[in-house]
Parts: C-alpha cells; sequence; structure tokens
C-alpha cells in the first residue's frame, strides 16, 4: 500500500467512523460540508493519508497552486483520515477527500485497512444527491441500514434508487464485508440549488447521525450558516414571480423519487446568479 501514509496511530476509545467524497456522491456539498463542521470546531488529529496519483486523472481533476508567504506550493489531491478524541463515550474518525477517478477496488481496500488498524467497527457514511425537493421543506434523508427497526425510529426514509454508484457506495460495500456495521444516510437537496453549497441540508445529514450515533456533532455549529443561506434563498425567490410560483407548486408536489422537473434554464440561471451576487 504505498499510496498510505500514517502521519500517527492514536489509541482511540471504541471509535466511529464518517466519511464523504468530494464530487458526484456530494450534490450541494452537504456531505463534506458535515464533516468539515466537525473538524472546525473540533481539535483533530492527522491520522493518515492517500497520496491520489495513481487513483487520479489529473487532466479531469488537476492539482492546484498557489502561495503559502512568499512560496510557490502545488496542492495534490488526496484524501485524508483524522481522529478526534471526544469529551463523550467514543472516539470519532472522519474520512473526507476527493472521490478517486481510477482503481476503485484498491482505493477501498486501503481505506478498510485504515478503519481496520483504527479499530473502527461501525461506521456512517454521507452522501448527497439532487432531488425535486423544495428548500422550504424539512431536508428528506435516505437511510440505507440492515436495521429496518432503526430507519423507521429514526425517521429516514427507504431506499429505492438502482443505477450508477459512487465511491461512498463502494466503499460501504467493502467495509460491510468486513464486518464493519455501516449506515448510509443520503439527503435530497432542490435541484434548483445544485451549483451552491447547501448548510441546511449538511446540518440535517449531522443531526441524524448524531440521533444515529447517540453523539454530539456539532451539528448546533450550522445554526448561523444555514439561517443565512434561508434569508438568501428566499430573497432570491422573492425577487421573480415566476419561481415563487413554481416553489409553492413544488411544496404542493415534491417528490423525492421523481426526476427534477424542468424548471427552464433561466429560472435556474436567474436565482443561481442571484446568489452569486448577494
Amino acid at each position: 500500500m504505498e499510496e498510505l501514509s500514517w502521519i500517527s496511530r492514536p489509541s482511540l476509545r471504541d471509535p466511529v467512523a464518517l466519511y464523504a467524497f468530494s464530487g458526484w456522491n456530494d450534490a450541494a456539498e452537504a456531505a463534506t460540508g458535515a464533516l468539515w463542521n466537525i473538524l472546525s470546531l473540533n481539535d483533530s488529529l492527522d491520522v493518515a493519508v492517500i497520496d491520489h496519483d495513481g487513483f487520479n486523472d489529473h487532466q479531469v481533476s488537476r492539482p492546484l497552486i498557489g502561495y503559502e508567504g512568499d512560496e510557490r506550493v502545488i496542492t495534490w489531491p488526496e484524501t485524508r483520515a483524522y481522529a478526534i478524541e471526544t469529551q463523550q463515550d467514543r472516539d470519532v474518525v472522519i474520512i473526507l477527500g476527493e472521490e478517486p477517478r481510477l482503481r476503485w477496488k484498491a482505493f477501498a481496500r486501503i481505506l478498510e485497512h485504515v478503519v481496520s488498524e483504527l479499530g473502527v467497527v461501525e461506521a456512517v457514511a454521507l452522501g448527497a444527491f439532487i432531488g425535486q425537493v423544495p428548500h422550504t421543506l424539512p431536508v428528506p434523508v435516505v437511510g440505507v441500514t440492515e436495521n429496518v427497526e432503526r430507519r423507521l425510529a429514526l425517521g429516514l426514509l427507504p431506499p429505492t434508487y438502482e443505477g450508477p454508484t459512487g465511491m461512498t457506495g463502494i466503499l460501504t460495500e467493502q467495509l460491510r464485508g468486513a464486518g464493519v456495521n455501516v449506515t448510509s444516510l443520503w439527503a435530497a437537496t432542490p435541484h434548483y440549488l445544485s451549483e451552491n453549497s447547501n448548510p441546511k441540508a449538511a446540518q440535517t445529514l449531522l443531526v441524524k447521525a448524531e440521533a444515529l450515533l447517540g453523539l454530539d456533532l456539532d451539528s448546533a455549529g450550522l445554526d448561523r450558516e444555514v439561517k443565512q443561506w434561508e434569508r438568501r434563498v428566499d430573497s432570491a425567490v422573492q425577487n421573480s414571480d415566476e419561481m415563487s410560483e413554481y416553489l409553492a407548486e413544488l411544496e404542493d408536489s415534491a417528490d423525492l423519487y421523481s426526476p427534477p422537473a424542468d424548471t427552464g434554464g433561466q429560472l435556474v440561471d436567474e436565482i443561481e446568479r442571484f446568489l452569486r451576487d448577494n
């Protein structure tokens, strides 16, 4: 596993892992946004890093060049594992990175090794997808778990999706095959806001994960960001009679599992332009 580098190997208490990948599995950056919120509010240890050189097409996802002071530096795509030693009953492992484009099976095996080495026996996968849902209603969350009673108790919707999957799904099956108890939480995000980050969906994912694990995962840390986001989107909608009418129709007939309705490119461009400029 030459792509894997260990930075530290902390002794963790009954750790649970949460993971998300940017890209196809992460509509409106809701899944990765949820985990970055946890990291931003807690002291964490860098545990391991996976170099993406053998997993990425750098012409599709290019490394970034920037400056640290006067020094010019290049940042390469990677996946990192972090550990948070909490004041609660168990510690938390966070796995975050860009979805790889090559050698998915090998990539999943490396992460399974990391999880195993850290003593993780329970994990939560976070994802988000685009749905025909309005931003004004509570965020629907689909739960993929073998425990139907747990899904019902948490108010999670049953999964019905069949089709292409991403690294989130691949890693989930890899971990389950290794005996890890994995629950997947997938938030539905409004199709007319797909080009903007969605802190409301991120917070909802954390709230569901908190209820699932019995841990405080700092979901309240997104309260202010969610309120600001709602005000901005509401203002954008109110500035367009057509969008207001469409939203009212969507509230009456929202269907998580239907393909997004054609709102017209002009309407979508209008609300996205408003959010960029305000």
